[in-house]
């Protein structure tokens, strides 16, 4: 008796065992075939927030190169600027040079008032792209973020369905 009881047991064992493991081989696949399209999607995400941050790095770097382009050229001209107005002066004559001197000093500070003005327009648009760019990046860390949330709840949705 003692070893039918035994037997029984096992064979209950067995059988439990082996149904269990059928439902996880039906488990384990559909839950391997959800993970393998899940990093597929999150590497293809990945994959575009890497150009996407490519491209804001660009545009963020020319900005900085087209803002200095500017103001190495308002530089230039109110250097001119100051040339010609001493070259003025020193080409006055004496009686007049007081005058001259005044007319360079008023036209040396107004191409440095426009120098100014033009180097804070070539910085201001230059951060503004620089803004953009870290925007962008930020938007597409943000949708690569929402693509790995969404491959695990399907990785869990194919988990439970079994």
């Amino acid at each position: 008796m003692n070893k039918l009881l035994a037997t029984l047991i096992a064979g209950v064992f067995a059988t439990s065992a082996y149904a269990q493991t059928t439902v996880n081989s039906a488990n384990t696949e559909a839950v391997v075939k959800a993970e393998a399209k899940a990093e597929a999607d999150v590497a293809k995400a990945e994959a575009k927030e890497a150009k996407a941050a490519a491209k804001a790095d660009e545009k963020a770097t020319k900005a900085v190169a087209d803002a200095g382009e500017k103001k190495a050229k308002a530089h230039a001209k109110a250097v001119k600027a100051h040339a010609d107005a001493a070259e003025k002066v020193t080409k006055a004559d004496p009686e007049d040079r007081a005058k001259a001197m005044a007319k360079a000093e008023e036209k040396v500070s107004e191409a440095n008032l426009k120098a100014e003005k033009t180097m804070i327009k070539a910085d201001e648009k230059s951060l503004k792209k620089q803004v953009d760019a870290a925007a962008d990046r930020a938007t597409a860390a943000a949708k690569t973020e929402q693509v790995r949330a969404e491959a695990t709840a399907d990785v869990h949705k194919a988990a439970a369905k079994h």
